[in-house]
């Protein structure tokens, strides 16, 4: 059936779930943890922790983020397949967040933000699957473009307002637990209640699967045949990353490296202030950190959804991973924070060319009866990317340690993300 062209109303609304996502998970890694965490933890081995607490959870996001996307595809409903899904899982955010918030110890903190993660991806993969199930393909640029502003608006939001609420010794963050317990509550009512799907009933006589795949599958570019299976059986998750066509492989690879270096920065980032710059409040100027990063990917994010859409995605990928790199390095020579916000907005640049550009050919590529699963797969990119990145903070700590003072671990860091920035190129090459 063909899907009539979006208004820009239809995009803002098919996207505003993504403004509350952003804003609890950005503030949840970037600000949160990472100072809740030091009054549980020894000191010389915060990176650590918090690199092995963050890698379990976004472990299970990688895992269970597909998956939840593929049931979402099958799902029988009246109320369509993608929003009874995303409803379920939110409505659990809300046990966790609350967990979060009241735990004070460093056991029930690893619970909540574990349980967090189960019942966020519950409902983020389904909510993937809304795109191109609803906006015509040769829009999906410009959804891109819409769903990263909204990923940046929560993201620029919660750098800023976290920064002031946060008290980086408190033991118990109330206040900001109810503060993104109503961002999420807010962005997801809009989306569930402003998007309307059409019913997915089965027809008479047919069963009601949680999940079916397809007997043969065809990505929307190339019309090759992704997927042969059998009617009603369930397919593994290594089932469907060897079935897919391997353009969709290629690039979801390149999507791994490009953030694996990107992740590693944006976890440790308060970290690395406290340590290198010193300032009087690290949790304040990582929040501006993050907000001059995201300004500028915000910008970018748009112009590249837009240029994409006229001169090659693929080209505007290859612009990325160079941009991407030099604002690594630049952030290497950081001194002071007027330095730190200006080589943070180059590196702004650089992911947000790179992140609509990438969702945009992902979307393209996706099978139209299958985009749930798909685009979940890209999570292995996007989460798996999160996990193995925050294995980095024993590194970090290893190399800190050895050369107390040199803060060698921090230069690796950068040096790395530079790295991965340029080897994606190699993985986008393959892509056709």
């Amino acid at each position: 059936m063909e899907i009539k062209r979006a208004s820009l109303l239809d995009l803002l609304l098919v996207n505003a779930y993504w403004v509350g996502l952003s804003f609890k998970w950005n503030s949840l890694h970037v600000l949160i943890l990472p100072a809740i965490l030091l009054n549980f933890i020894p000191e010389n081995l915060k990176n650590t922790y918090l690199g092995l607490l963050t890698f379990v959870g976004l472990v299970i996001a990688m895992i269970l983020q597909p998956i939840a996307g593929a049931w979402s595809d099958g799902w029988r409903s009246r109320f369509g397949k993608r929003r009874p899904l995303m409803l379920i899982g939110t409505l659990f955010d809300f046990v966790f967040l609350a967990i979060l918030g009241w735990s004070g110890g460093l056991v029930w903190l690893a619970l909540g933000y574990i349980g967090l993660q189960i019942s966020s991806n519950l409902a983020h993969g389904p909510a993937q699957g809304l795109i191109p199930d609803n906006i015509p393909p040769q829009q999906h640029g410009a959804a891109s473009g819409v769903k990263n502003l909204m990923d940046m608006s929560g993201l620029v939001i919660s750098s800023l307002l976290m920064g002031q609420l946060l008290d980086p010794n408190t033991r118990q963050p109330v206040i900001p637990m109810l503060v993104v317990g109503g961002f999420v509550l807010l962005g997801t009512a809009i989306t569930i209640l402003g998007v309307r799907e059409a019913p997915n009933l089965p027809e008479q006589g047919e069963p009601q699967p949680v999940w079916k795949t397809s007997q043969a599958t065809s990505c929307r570019l190339c019309a090759i045949p992704l997927a042969r299976s059998q009617p009603g059986r369930r397919a593994s998750i290594l089932e469907s990353i060897l079935t897919i066509h391997p353009a969709y492989r290629w690039l979801i690879a390149s999507r791994f490296i490009f953030l694996l270096g990107i992740y590693d920065i944006q976890v440790f980032a308060q970290y690395y202030i406290r340590d290198v710059l010193k300032v009087p409040n690290p949790v304040e100027l990582t929040g501006n950190l993050l907000a001059a990063i995201t300004l500028a990917l915000i910008v970018f994010a748009l112009a590249g959804g837009w240029l994409g859409d006229r001169f090659s995605h693929k080209r505007m990928l290859y612009i990325a991973s160079g941009v991407g790199a030099l604002g690594c390095l630049l952030l290497l020579l950081a001194r002071t924070p007027d330095k730190l916000l200006v080589f943070g907005a180059v590196l702004g640049v650089g992911i947000g060319l790179f992140l609509t550009s990438n969702w945009a050919l992902a979307n393209l590529h996706a099978p139209a009866g299958s985009a749930g699963k798909y685009l979940g797969l890209t999570n292995l990119a996007t989460a798996g990317a999160g996990a193995l990145g925050r294995l980095g903070g024993s590194l970090i700590d290893l190399l800190n340690n050895a050369s107390p003072g040199a803060y060698r671990g921090y230069l690796a860091m950068f040096v790395f993300g530079a790295i991965c920035s340029l080897f994606s190129v190699l993985f986008l090459r393959r892509v056709r």
